[in-house]
């Protein structure tokens, strides 16, 4: 593996060379300042994306993509519109059709068309709608159904049937004859779902729609969720009557009954359901559920402490099953679906086995036959296969944890090559037969680019390339952020693992460095595990915010501790059960490491982070208080006992498994030891981390005699994203931080 490093002596270890051209002509021309105006309300500085809402057509070659109230098709190589598949203002409609629709989905044979109206969001992934069907060759609206609005809503294989759920309970329709059928009866709010998931399933697996039909479309399998013993978690939302509304949802917290999740099959043709043997307790998850080309289910099944997974091959008639295949892993697993080949021969399994996540080849038996991808990298993305040339498609970090890649190799795990050009993150969408994919690449100094590559990466044309933002960085004046190694031999290091003892980051500085003025450092961090923020891609509004406290007179910087990802499984997972520990020491270490540098003011150092990164930053306050003046906690977690069972179990275990690990690494029990300035930020709607933890953080602050700065956010929830709230909060932190370290700002 290539890793381009400094010596380490120097006081900032550059990584990379900047990639953006120009940019250090900066320094030479008339700096405009940046406002949180330009940020968050005037749309100064928004990039473009690339195409929105886009299909790929069967013919790998067309795409189809929403314009106001059409469905229009596209060339991908040339970019010239071909045809209009549906216009809602020439449609006839039958009921209230509007004319007005917010997505669409096209059948697999491209002949019928789901349209979504009304849509609603009810969780970080879910939404209800209503919807209406249509023929790509007539102009007829239909309503699907008329009994409430719809979830999930997908055509049969053949497109003579939708599916769907409405008030918890599992419908189909059939289109020909216009006539519907209720699957399931017993569905009922809190109590019982039937082909939908409930919060935790959706939140931590990301699984929205539990339902999937058979490749011949007789049958539908789908999951039922059973959460009447579920605990209730209660929210207000305030929206000016006499009286809050109460909001009630099951959330199961560590150590709380889960739903029980069974799998079943309905047999179109009998009208019967069967309940699938998975052989799980009420314990067990059984977070996926897909078919193989052959008609049998297979049904993921994972143990509470997720560290084994079975997949379980499943007879639709009867219901009876035997184990396909099986892994276990002495911390934890990543939940992974297997992609079954289309001949029917094997599957493609995602595991971290090598000590490396890798992909494999095992037939129909369960037995590996190739390792397709292998080497100290990890595959980040899957992107899928294209059966007629037997090739895989993957992005990876292979040339560095901080890049991704985009790759092609034989399924036989040969010729394997690089299919994405200059070092950034790339990320792939690849049409139906693999002839062509869009390339979405960025780098921490250059906004996201947009361009059709054929199979081969060869560029066949650029679809966006955010012109507009590298002008606004050249008239504001931006700094590049430059990427860095911190030597870890500040921290303890008593657990370890193969890894090479530095940590990776980046970090910002004011253009105009007076050597003998000491500046104000923001760090920023997340810290989780296996994520990253220490990447060479955009960051979207925050990068805009960095550079205005730049401007300020502040330097910024963010380092990924260890638990983070794309550096292999033991630096992952060296966290395991002691969420916190490392990740605090770490990041208290790399303060100290900043402190040092000579253009640093040691008694300025602050931290900032969001959900995990509130919890690491309050942590790092509490713990590091000889080391940090100020901390921002925006939605954090502050113990571990309150959050969901599936994400913190994971990690964690039980509180009964391991009291300590819970006790020695919660913020709430380390109240007494704040000495420097906290801002707590939380949103009262939050369903996620719930407002529980800043109110309980808030008490023990309280008995201990600590004083706090606090902003609440009636009625939004974990991301607090409207532009009204964004604004409000990124005034406030702004002005927090200057009044805590003015006298090291400049005017």
């Amino acid at each position: 593996m290539l890793r381009l490093k400094t010596a380490r002596g120097s006081a900032i270890h550059i990584l990379f060379t900047l990639l953006l051209a120009g940019l250090n002509t900066f320094a030479f021309c008339q700096t405009k300042p940046i406002t949180l105006e330009d940020i968050w309300s005037n749309g100064t500085f928004q990039t473009k994306g690339g195409p929105s809402g886009i299909r790929f057509r069967n013919d790998g070659v067309h795409y189809t993509a929403q314009s106001e109230g059409r469905v229009e098709e596209y060339d991908l190589r040339t970019g010239q519109k071909t045809g209009v598949l549906f216009d809602a203002f020439k449609a006839t409609a039958v009921g209230d059709w509007k004319g007005i629709m917010d997505g669409y989905v096209l059948s697999e044979d491209e002949q019928h068309l789901l349209l979504s109206t009304e849509t609603k969001s009810i969780y970080r992934h879910s939404s209800q709608s209503q919807f209406y069907t249509a023929d790509v060759s007539g102009k007829t609206v239909t309503p699907l159904y008329t009994g409430g609005p719809q979830r999930y809503a997908t055509f049969s294989p053949d497109a003579s049937k939708v599916a769907f759920v409405v008030n918890n309970n599992l419908f189909f329709k059939n289109l020909s004859t216009n006539n519907t059928a209720q699957i399931t009866t017993d569905g009922k709010v809190n109590e019982i779902i039937n082909g939908a998931s409930d919060w935790v399933y959706e939140e931590e697996f990301e699984l929205v729609r539990a339902f999937e039909w058979s490749p011949d479309g007789r049958y539908i399998a789908f999951l039922r969720f059973d959460e009447r013993e579920v605990p209730e978690m209660k929210m207000e939302q305030y929206n000016g009557g006499e009286y809050p509304e109460i909001i009630t949802y099951k959330y199961p917290k560590v150590g709380e009954k889960n739903a029980v999740v069974t799998a079943h099959i309905y047999d179109l043709k009998s009208g019967k359901t069967v309940v699938v043997d998975t052989k799980a307790d009420a314990e067990d998850y059984l977070p996926r559920i897909a078919w193989t080309p052959k008609g049998d289910l297979c049904v993921t099944r994972m143990n509470r402490h997720q560290n084994q997974v079975w997949l379980l091959l499943t007879d639709p008639e009867t219901g009876k099953t035997s184990t396909l295949f099986e892994e276990t892993n002495k911390y934890y697993l990543d939940l992974h679906e297997p992609f079954f080949l289309a001949d029917g021969s094997g599957f493609i399994w995602e595991s971290e086995k090598s000590g490396f996540n890798h992909l494999y080849r095992y037939d129909m038996k369960g037995k590996e036959k190739t390792a397709i991808t292998k080497g100290g990298y990890d595959v980040t993305s899957f992107y899928g296969m294209d059966e007629k040339n037997e090739m895989v498609y993957f992005q990876a970090a292979a040339n560095s944890p901080m890049h991704r890649e985009i790759y092609g190799v034989n399924i036989k795990g040969k010729k394997q090559h690089k299919i994405s050009e200059d070092p950034g993150f790339h990320g792939a969408q690849f049409s139906k037969n693999y002839h062509y994919y869009i390339n979405s690449f960025s780098t921490i100094n250059s906004a996201p680019q947009y361009f059709v590559r054929d199979r081969e990466g060869k560029l066949v044309r650029a679809l966006e390339q955010n012109d507009g933002v590298r002008q606004k960085q050249f008239e504001y004046g931006t700094v590049p952020a430059e990427f860095m190694q911190v030597p870890l031999h500040y921290a303890d290091t008593a657990i370890g693992g193969p890894w090479d003892g530095y940590l990776n980051g980046f970090v910002m500085k004011p253009k105009e460095m007076n050597p003998t003025q000491k500046h104000p450092l923001l760090m920023f961090c997340y810290g989780g595990p296996g994520s990253q923020q220490a990447l060479d891609q955009w960051k979207g509004a925050n990068y805009w915010w960095f550079q205005m406290l730049v401007q300020q007179g502040f330097m910024v910087a963010c380092v990924d501790n260890r638990g983070t990802g794309a550096r292999g499984e033991e630096f992952k997972k060296m966290t395991y059960m002691q969420l916190g520990k490392l990740e605090t020491q770490d990041q208290i270490a790399v303060a100290k490491y900043f402190g040092q540098q000579p253009s640093i003011n040691p008694a300025k150092i602050g931290i900032f982070g969001w959900s995990y990164g509130g919890y690491m930053s309050s942590l790092c306050l509490l713990k590091g208080n000889d080391v940090f003046n100020s901390a921002i906690a925006v939605a954090p977690v502050t113990n571990w006992k309150w959050y969901d069972s599936v994400y913190t179990e994971r990690y964690m275990r039980t509180h009964q498994e391991n009291p300590t690990g819970y006790e020695e690494n919660s913020p709430v029990n380390f109240a007494d030891q704040l000495k420097g300035n906290y801002l707590l930020v939380h949103g009262l709607a939050d369903d996620n981390v719930h407002f529980q933890h800043s109110a309980e953080m808030a008490n023990q602050l309280i008995l201990n005699n600590k004083q706090y700065d606090t902003m609440i956010y009636p009625n939004r929830n974990h991301g607090i994203g409207d532009s009204a709230a964004r604004l409000h909060l990124y005034r406030k932190m702004t002005k927090f931080l200057t009044e805590k370290m003015k006298d090291e700002v400049k005017p």
